[in-house]
């Protein structure tokens, strides 16, 4: 018997790889690294006032983005330096942005971690640059973090131009001097 090639397997696998093949090529877009050199992707998060702020409103200056939670013990440890850095450069054309994934305060995460008190946590350490919340953990996914905290140097065009996994001293000579020269200072 004579076997018919649409009944084939040998039709069905390649037609399904090409379909695979078609379907990321269409997306390619979605599917670009998030490194150093890349554009930074713009998000959505809500600040401390209720209002949404995204990556987008602050082209033009330099942008420390640090994702962070406040049961993260390396995230508690780093932001006392990230505060030394925003009193020493405190200017129109840089910003530090901190984005909490913390669950809601009152509320736990998926992985039973008691949402965050974003505010109290400001004040235990003193803190006066901005604090974002994105409850949901979006911008992990949008930023492909390994995880808390991951930090992003992004330039006034909007490109990624340091990325730092893991806790890190941001007052410390060498990440001011980075942030100064790009500032043009």
């Amino acid at each position: 018997m004579k076997r018919s090639f649409a009944r084939s397997p040998y039709l069905w696998t390649i037609l399904g790889v090409a379909a695979v093949v078609a379907a990321a090529w269409a997306g390619r877009e979605n599917y670009q690294p998030v490194i150093t050199g890349a554009v930074a992707p713009d998000f959505v998060v809500t600040a401390m006032d209720g209002s949404q702020v995204s990556v987008s409103d602050y082209r033009g200056k330099i942008v420390l983005l640090n994702v962070w939670a406040t049961w993260c013990a390396p995230c508690r440890e780093e932001m006392p330096s990230m505060q030394r850095l925003y009193d020493d450069l405190s200017r129109d054309d840089f910003e530090i942005l901190a984005v909490s994934i913390d669950a809601p305060f009152g509320e736990t995460d998926i992985f039973g971690r008691a949402g965050g008190d974003l505010v109290g946590f400001a004040q235990e350490l003193g803190l006066t640059f901005p604090l974002m919340k994105n409850h949901a953990g979006d911008i992990q996914r949008v930023y492909q973090t390994t995880g808390v905290p991951e930090s992003f140097v992004i330039d006034k065009e909007g490109v990624i131009f340091k990325k730092v996994a893991g806790s890190t001293s941001w007052d410390a000579p060498a990440n001011k001097e980075l942030i100064l020269r790009l500032l043009g200072s």
